[in-house]
Order: structure tokens, then C-alpha cells, then sequence
């Protein structure tokens, strides 16, 4: 799995000008599936993502879990974030996950990210979004489950 991760003061993602999704103080999570991914994948980045300190405490240090701030999980699958670029200027998205399995892997991953007790809004598996943030910071974190 590959997840952008960013810290931002509020977001919203919206899919024909309607929003479905928006969160104050928190996290936009870009994710990105591969067929090879399993639920040890998703069990990994919900510890790593659900304990990262990057939130500021009393003295300006990033020291703070977004749980400790009270922030939220905005989700949104992403299959670009596999795109291949070796050859040519069309980008190939044949290592990101089939779109069955993918979807099932993301709706488990957002379910236990909601199960630490998180608020996690999504936009649609597939659909075109559009994604307005405010990055606070900027905090940009990448998580590869290749490289862990």
C-alpha cells in the first residue's frame, strides 16, 4: 500500500460540486492499493498512522497523536499513487490494485482506522473527486508497505 499522508487544518472532497466528506483538524489520507496488499498491510498503517506525533504541543513540538488533538481521517482512494512513468508520458496503472479487490481492501482500511475510534470520512471508491485542504504546515508524510 502507498499512503500520502497530510496534515491539514480542514478538508472536504466533493464529487459532482456536492460534498461527501469534510473534516476539521486532521489528517487527508491519499491511499493506494496493490493486488499484493493483505489486511497485515492495512493492520501496519492503521498503528503508524493512528500514533505518528506531528501535531504540536504546548511548546511547539511535534510531540502530539492525532488522537491526542481530537483530529479526523479524511480518506481518499487514490490509484495514481501507483502509476508507472518509465515509458512514454502516459502514465501506466497496471501495478495499482484491481478495482474489486482494491475497493474491498479501502472499506476494510477506513472500518479499523474507525475502530480506534477515529472520525474517518471518505469520498467514493472510483469516483472523480475533487479535494479542497488547507495543509498545516506543510506536514506531508509518504508510507510505502514496501519499505517498512
Amino acid at each position: 500500500m502507498r499512503i500520502v499522508l497530510q496534515r491539514v487544518k480542514s478538508a472536504s472532497v466533493s464529487i459532482d460540486e456536492t460534498v461527501v466528506g469534510k473534516i476539521g483538524v486532521g489528517f487527508v489520507l491519499l491511499v493506494g492499493i496493490a493486488d499484493s496488499d493483505t489486511e497485515a498491510e492495512l493492520d501496519y498503517l492503521v498503528r503508524k498512522i493512528t500514533k505518528l506525533r506531528v501535531f504540536e504541543d504546548l511548546v511547539g513540538k511535534m510531540n502530539l497523536a492525532i488522537e491526542d488533538v481530537g483530529g479526523q481521517i479524511l480518506s481518499i482512494s487514490q490509484f495514481t499513487l501507483y502509476a508507472d512513468t518509465k515509458k512514454g508520458n502516459r502514465p501506466s496503472f497496471t501495478k495499482a490494485g484491481a478495482p474489486d479487490f482494491a475497493d474491498k481492501l479501502y472499506q476494510l482500511f477506513n472500518k479499523k482506522l474507525r475502530d480506534t475510534g477515529l472520525t474517518v470520512e471518505t469520498g467514493e471508491f472510483g469516483a472523480n473527486m475533487q479535494v479542497q485542504l488547507i495543509n498545516d504546515g506543510p506536514v506531508t508524510i509518504i508510507f510505502d508497505t514496501e519499505n517498512k
